[in-house]
């Protein structure tokens, strides 16, 4: 990455750290609030719960023995890398931008805890119902916003249809 790249993709690389760094520190202040499994009910339709996740995404893989970690990890690690080159080359474009830097802070958070500690905590628990969803942590959320962002530029980008 050459001296112009670096300070046209720095700024996004800021966000994504400041993005980890709020993940972490959410993360700290439910571990250090609650014990593993606790929950403490904020609203009729919304918890604060301790959980550890040793897989990812909707606890998939939680239970493969722990050759998922270094998986998750390598993972983890590719994507990051593969973000960073992509905003050295789109940091310009602002909406994909946001997106990719959103995915990379919460995947930094997220790796940050799979290296640390071997799992990674989740904590907000919403439930409707009887009906509660996985956990999650400010890094998933992120993630997740990212990626609708990615593919609301996507939409974008493409226009409308074209006729023949």
């Amino acid at each position: 990455m050459n001296t112009g790249s670096l300070k046209r993709v720095a700024p996004w690389l800021a966000v994504a750290a400041l993005i980890a760094m709020a993940d972490q520190v959410s993360k700290g202040a439910i571990s250090s609030t609650l014990r593993l499994g606790e929950g403490r009910e904020i609203t009729s339709f919304f918890n604060l719960v301790l959980a550890h996740n040793r897989g990812a995404a909707f606890s998939f893989l939680s239970d493969a023995g722990g050759w998922q970690r270094a998986l998750f990890i390598g993972i983890a690690v590719l994507a990051t890398a593969v973000i960073v080159a992509m905003l050295a080359r789109h940091s310009g474009e602002r909406l994909f931008s946001a997106g990719l830097v959103l995915i990379l802070g919460g995947a930094l958070g997220n790796l940050w805890d799979r290296i640390a500690l071997g799992y990674v905590v989740d904590f907000l628990d919403f439930h409707a119902l009887g009906w509660h969803f996985w956990a999650f942590n400010l890094a998933d959320s992120a993630i997740t916003v990212g990626a609708g962002l990615l593919i609301l530029d996507g939409m974008r980008s493409a226009g409308p249809a074209q006729k023949a």
